[in-house]
């Protein structure tokens, strides 16, 4: 139970620290919850993005190359989302 709820808070804590710093870079306005959907969607495409580059990482792990990626693919999915909004807002 206790390494479940720690693989929950390691989750969490990694997606909101990679959509934190994505949106941080790329200037884009979201809250605690935008972050950690971000960074832990960031995650997934980062973990893509690696594997077709041929770089493995542990996934949503403490690691720097864990949180390296999932903060790469967090960039790439809040320059998206940033153009979408950009977009709806005009």
């Amino acid at each position: 139970m206790l390494s479940s709820l720690w693989s929950i808070l390691v989750f969490l804590a990694v997606g909101a620290l990679a959509g934190w710093l994505a949106c941080l870079i790329l200037k884009v306005k979201g809250g605690l919850i935008f972050n950690i959907l971000v960074g832990i969607a960031g995650a997934f495409v980062g973990r893509l993005l690696g594997k077709l580059l041929g770089i493995r990482t542990a996934f949503l792990s403490l690691s720097v190359g864990s949180i390296l990626s999932a903060v790469a693919g967090a960039l790439v999915l809040a320059f998206v989302l940033g153009l979408i909004l950009s977009k709806k807002g005009k």
